[in-house]
C-alpha cells in the first residue's frame, strides 16, 4: 500500500528543523530513521501532512565521552551503539543496541527517535532509566535539558513541547565496580519483545549491593522501576536469598496485560526469570569478569 502524499522537508540545522516543525502544523512530523512512521505510513495508519527529514543535520550522531558523561546524538544508530568502543565501558548499552530487531534496522533505526517514540515495547528507555541519563532538547523556546524520568509520561507520550527535538542524550558514567545488564524475551529478532529487564548494581565490599536499579520493560503502559526490587537488594549481601527476593518484588511490580505475545501471569513468571538472570549477569560484570548478555528467544 502507497502512503498518502505529503511534503518533504530536508532541514540542515536543528534550528531549522524546529522552526519547521512549529511552522507547518499539527500534522508535520520529524523523520529520523523512520523505522516506525514509515511502516505506520505505508499502511495508512499515519499520514503526516510534511516530513522534516533530520538525517543532513551535521553534529546530530555521534559517541562521546566528556567531564564523567557519556554523550551521543540522538541521530546515533543502534548499529554506532553496538559497535563504539567508548559505549563498551557501560555494557548495559551495548546488550540493548546489539539486541535490536535485525541489522538493517540497527543500521538505520536512532537512539533520539526510539526515546522520543516513548513505545512501551521500546528497548532504549527502560535500560538508560538503570544508569543517570538525562535528555537535551531544543524548541521554540530554547534549548533545555529534561531527566530521562520525567520525560515518558505516558504510552507514546513525552514531555516533548510542540516543535521541540532532542538534541543530544547524556548519561553519567557510573561509578567503579558497577555494572548492568539488559535482557529480552522475544519470539524472533525482528519482532518487539514480550517482557524485558534493566538492572544496574554497584558493589561494595564482600559482594555487598551499595546500589541498584531494576526496570522492567513491556510490562506496563511505561517502562516501570521496580523499587521495592532495588530495596531487596541495596545495602544487602548478593546472595541467592536476596536475588531470589528480588525477583519476587520484580514479579509483583510488572503490570502486564495479556494479548498476543502472552498471558499476563506468563509475562510475570517472564519477569522474574529475566530480572534474576540479569543480576547475576550484572554481578559477574562487576567482578571483572566478561559475560556475554544475549536476548532470550522462543524455542523452536
Amino acid at each position: 500500500m502507497y502512503p498518502y502524499s505529503f511534503q518533504y522537508h530536508r532541514a540542515t540545522s536543528l534550528e531549522q528543523a524546529v522552526a519547521l516543525v512549529s511552522q507547518l502544523g499539527e500534522e508535520a512530523r520529524p523523520l529520523a530513521g523512520g523505522q516506525s512512521l514509515i511502516p505506520l505510513m505505508k499502511m495508512r495508519l499515519a499520514h503526516p501532512s510534511d516530513l522534516i527529514d533530520l538525517n543532513f543535520i551535521p553534529g546530530l550522531a555521534g559517541i562521546h565521552e566528556r567531564t564523567g558523561e557519556l554523550r551521543f546524538g540522538a541521530l546515533t544508530r543502534h548499529a554506532d551503539m553496538e559497535s563504539s568502543e567508548i559505549a563498551a565501558a557501560i555494557p548495559i548499552l551495548h546488550d540493548c543496541a546489539a539486541g535490536i530487531a535485525d541489522v538493517q534496522i540497527r543500521n538505520q533505526g536512532t537512539i533520539g527517535g526510539s526515546i522520543a517514540e516513548a513505545d512501551p515495547s521500546g528497548d532504549w528507555v527502560p535500560v538508560l532509566l538503570t544508569l543517570e541519563t538525562s535528555l537535551r532538547c531544543l524548541g521554540p523556546k530554547g534549548d533545555r535539558t529534561v531527566p530521562l524520568a520525567e520525560f515518558v509520561t505516558d504510552a507514546y507520550t513525552t514531555a516533548l513541547g510542540r516543535g521541540e527535538l532532542i538534541r543530544e542524550v547524556l548519561v553519567k558514567i557510573p561509578p567503579k565496580n558497577s555494572a548492568g545488564a539488559y535482557l529480552a524475551f522475544k519470539r524472533c529478532p525482528s519482532v518487539y519483545a514480550t517482557a524485558s529487564a534493566a538492572v544496574q548494581l554497584t558493589l561494595g565490599d564482600k559482594d555487598r549491593c551499595d546500589d541498584a536499579r531494576i526496570v522492567l520493560g513491556c510490562v506496563g503502559l511505561t517502562p516501570i522501576r521496580a523499587k521495592e526490587a532495588e530495596a531487596a537488594l541495596r545495602g544487602k549481601p548478593l546472595t541467592a536469598k536476596s536475588i531470589e527476593a528480588a525477583a519476587d518484588a520484580a514479579r509483583i511490580a510488572a503490570q502486564p496485560t495479556s494479548d498476543t505475545r502472552g498471558s499476563a501471569n506468563y509475562k510475570r513468571v517472564l519477569v522474574r526469570a529475566l530480572v534474576k538472570r540479569a543480576i547475576s549477569i550484572a554481578v559477574r560484570r562487576a567482578r571483572g569478569e566478561r559475560v556475554e548478555a544475549t536476548h532470550e528467544y522462543v524455542a523452536r
